[in-house]
């Protein structure tokens, strides 16, 4: 799976094209997530697979809990795609998890 493409203004700059599609590839939706998973439980399952630079469960203001998706970003982009390869469909706190690039055009 390809990363997003990047903006044609870019191309004239190619360190901040880099590091754009750096992040694009490293950063991960995680979608399905049971309302009772944690930042730690998603950091646990996921960081067999690198070193992960953030992790992020959408929560609802008021009850707190888990709106059913959420964000893991590695250090590197091979992590990333070692970790979608392996946990997209598996079970997480009782429930199937979708994993998928992150998309940042969106």
């Amino acid at each position: 799976m390809q990363c997003s493409s990047v903006p044609a203004a870019l191309k004239a700059f190619p360190l901040a094209r880099l590091l754009i599609i750096r992040q694009a590839c490293s950063k991960l939706f995680i979608g399905g997530l049971s309302h009772d998973t944690n930042e730690p439980v998603l950091k646990e399952a996921f960081e067999q697979h690198g070193k992960i630079i953030e992790v992020k469960v959408i929560c609802d203001h008021r009850s707190g809990k888990s709106k059913g998706y959420g964000f893991v970003q590695f250090m590197s982009e091979k992590s990333a795609s070692s970790a979608l390869e392996e946990l997209n469909g598996q079970l997480l706190d009782g429930r199937n998890i979708r994993v998928f690039y992150a998309n940042k055009d969106g």
